[in-house]
């Protein structure tokens, strides 16, 4: 038997847990599983805590998937509460990404709906009532319901870049952070892409595959927070391999796909811009032709100029993130132009969305 089904000393393989903990048994209401995809970050204890204190009713399990890498065989690291022993179990993701680990979860819970949560997430008091109330106001061809999202900023000074840039979370539409999904819906659609690795554009792909296929979408009235997480200087950098996701978006769901997922347009096209600025100037350069390779490379400094000043100007002004959105300004718009065309020639063959809303896989 491998560790990874063992948390506190507990085998909770297929499901095989110990008796109820302090009378905790799962409370009548609406049936639903709770899901998280994890990587074993210290937050999943904060998570399961407020879930322990999200009152009643209980879900009728806990699925944490463990997504780490396969070889790493060590019990997931996470306090579980007592009282939430004998309904959680763990399962191996296989490191495939979130997509692919919530669609493990939600296949192990035969519960009719299915409660999505990230592992760095805090349900709000009371989530548990708001969420039976949001699936028992759902209507019969409602397949989702989508929690209320808020993420906190400092108060004493500007957020950061990469704070205000979680806060667009609070806006998003249909996030899995926080998204309860009926299983019937989940098993007419397929689930989750699994072509998409990370934790970006998966949810908007699955909620436009269920709108396209009959069902509807709703918010409801639960809340829970996002905190914003830690990151270097160069994460701004890093999530530029989003591109390639929207590329994907862009085949299976086409041009339009921007306004009916609620997603903002981003900067790409002014990154691919100023990204051909730079190799216009390098390619007059090579070829000796001074005052054409000039020209461009001030369109490229001018460019790269107007979107370090949006960055910074919103900011703390600090010295530090000043020094960051520079660097990261002139960095950004050739990586988001590799990521896109990688995302273009990864996904030429992937099918567009067919009639009965199921994108139809490589």
């Amino acid at each position: 038997m491998s560790d990874r089904h063992l948390v506190n000393g507990f085998d909770l393989r297929d499901g095989v847990a110990p008796e109820p903990v302090n009378g905790r048994e799962p409370a009548a209401g609406p049936a639903y599983a709770v899901v998280i995809p994890t990587l074993g970050r210290p937050t999943l204890a904060a998570v399961l805590r407020a879930l322990d204190e999200a009152g009643e009713p209980s879900p009728r399990r806990i699925v944490l998937v463990d997504d780490r890498p396969p070889q790493d065989c060590a019990p997931l690291p996470v306090e579980i509460p007592p009282a939430l022993h004998a309904i959680t179990e763990v399962v191996p993701g296989g490191a495939a990404g979130p997509a692919a680990a919530r669609n493990t979860g939600w296949r192990v819970a035969p519960e009719p709906w299915i409660a999505f949560l990230d592992d760095d997430v805090i349900p709000g008091p009371g989530w548990a009532a708001r969420l039976a109330a949001d699936l028992a106001a759902a209507q019969p061809r409602t397949a989702g319901v989508q929690g209320v999202i808020s993420v906190p900023l400092p108060q004493d000074r500007r957020p950061t870049d990469w704070e205000r840039c979680t806060a667009g979370l609070a806006g998003a539409r249909w996030i899995t952070a926080d998204m309860a999904y009926r299983r019937a819906a989940l098993e007419a659609v397929g689930g989750f892409d699994e072509r998409f690795p990370r934790a970006f554009r998966e949810d908007s792909d699955l909620a436009l595959r269920v709108l396209a296929a009959g069902w509807t979408l709703a918010r409801g009235t639960r809340r829970t927070t996002h905190p914003v997480r830690p990151a270097d200087r160069w994460v701004s950098v890093r999530t530029q391999a989003g591109n390639a996701d929207d590329a994907l978006m862009r085949r299976v769901h086409g041009r339009g796909w921007w306004a009916r997922a609620g997603a903002p347009r981003g900067r790409l096209p002014r990154h691919l811009a100023v990204t051909g600025a730079a190799a216009a100037a390098l390619a007059c350069a090579a070829a000796r032709r001074p005052r054409a390779a000039a020209a461009c490379a001030a369109l490229w400094l001018a460019g790269t100029a107007e979107f370090a000043a949006t960055r910074i100007l919103p900011g703390p002004r600090t010295r530090e993130e000043i020094t960051t959105m520079a660097v990261s300004s002139a960095v950004i718009p050739p990586v988001a132009t590799a990521h896109w065309l990688a995302g273009l020639a990864r996904h030429r063959r992937a099918a567009a969305e067919t009639g009965d809303g199921a994108a139809e896989r490589e």
